[in-house]
């Protein structure tokens, strides 16, 4: 395939592996943009010789110029340069995966330059759903889900009427503290809540598993990704991660789409629609788990994904405002200024801080945004 790809948030878990992927499958990259690791992102330019490169942090911008001094790369910094490669004539595709709401405004100006995307930034959707898949539907843009949880369901809807979907089946792995109580959760670190039993992931998004928030902001994407309603929604801890999502219909069918835990078969099949190619991974063995496991998620425990499935029942403001307290509730965990457990009593205490407003633009997130930060910080 031919295809030009731009690539926000290259130097993060899911950009390294995306660019393994358009390696293999030899697609041009057209732009590459991160937050501010400039020694990976030179090294990447270097390799992949994209046209333009975006350094997100500001205070960065000189030293990857210096960096780049001696390449032929038009380089770009802040928020402007995200929505400018976002935007990209020549794009035919968006990879965004970039962390946080940082991910939002380049989405929907790709949306309005008519860009397809593979969105593996949650908050974009977790925050904005309403008015991006409004603006995709609007501007005839596909949204294609990198999320292995959304790419399995996406795959498990082809071929089948949408209108003989009963509910779709969401898998977690549990994270590192399944089967904790509340009292056990008091104790653990920083360390361990870095450990994540099968993926390699973000500092941010790892916390986001181990609290169970990840698979909360899955639930909020789920429901705008394939137009459902809360209650067609279920959870499953699946501690193998190899049965990936599944769909039921409604004669009572079930289609699962099941595979090693790698991200690079996802990231994938959102490059590639509908084509599939051989991916830089191993094949499924079910001989060698042996057993695959299944049991109900613990949203009492786990504050985090209680609050996220709350806040979309609710709808309006509410996933903006849970969404951005988790990201300073982590970033203050992250930074040894609260404990593990209190992320989850933060991010659930919004729902009560707060009325109902409605998002009807992008300054209604960014509102929302701020209301939720402030309330954080003066509580930390």
């Amino acid at each position: 395939m031919n295809k030009n790809v731009s690539i926000l948030g290259s130097t993060g878990s899911i950009g390294t592996q995306s660019l393994e992927v358009c390696e293999k499958q030899g697609f041009n990259i057209m732009a590459l943009a991160a937050h501010s690791s400039v020694k990976l992102l030179s090294e990447q330019v270097r390799k992949f010789k994209p046209k333009y490169v975006c350094i997100y942090n500001e205070q960065k911008y000189a030293e990857l110029k210096d960096s780049l001094a001696d390449m032929d790369v038009e380089i770009l910094c802040g928020m402007d340069g995200l929505c400018k490669i976002a935007a990209l004539e020549e794009n035919d595709i968006v990879l965004n995966s970039v962390v946080g709401m940082v991910g939002l405004l380049p989405t929907l100006t790709a949306i309005e330059a008519g860009k397809d995307i593979a969105l593996a930034n949650k908050e974009t959707l977790v925050a904005g759903g309403k008015l991006v898949m409004s603006k995709a539907a609007e501007k005839g843009v596909k949204i294609y889900p990198v999320d292995s949880e959304h790419s399995a369901i996406f795959q498990c809807l082809q071929g089948n009427k949408r209108s003989q979907l009963s509910k779709i089946i969401l898998t977690a792995s549990g994270g590192p503290f399944y089967g904790y109580s509340y009292e056990q959760l008091r104790g653990v670190a920083k360390a361990d809540a870095l450990k994540h039993p099968n993926w390699d992931m973000g500092n941010k998004i790892t916390i986001d598993s181990a609290t169970l928030m990840n698979k909360g902001l899955e639930f909020i994407e789920a429901k705008w990704l394939f137009d459902l309603e809360p209650d067609q929604i279920e959870i499953v801890v699946h501690r193998q991660s190899v049965i990936h999502s599944a769909v039921e219909y409604n004669d009572y069918a079930v289609i699962a789409q099941l595979g090693v835990p790698d991200m690079k078969i996802p990231i994938q099949y959102a490059l590639t629609y509908p084509d599939r190619f051989e991916c830089p991974t191993k094949p499924l063995s079910l001989t060698d788990y042996g057993t695959l496991t299944f049991a109900k998620p613990d949203s009492e425990t786990f504050k985090c994904l209680g609050a996220a499935i709350e806040a979309i029942t609710r709808g309006g403001a509410y996933p903006c405002l849970v969404n951005s307290a988790n990201e300073e509730a982590v970033r203050a965990f992250l930074n040894d200024e609260i404990s593990f457990i209190q992320i989850g009593e933060i991010v659930s205490s919004v729902l009560d801080k707060f009325g109902y407003s409605e998002i009807n633009c992008y300054e209604d997130v960014m509102d929302a945004d701020k209301r939720a930060r402030e309330y954080v910080r003066s509580l930390i």
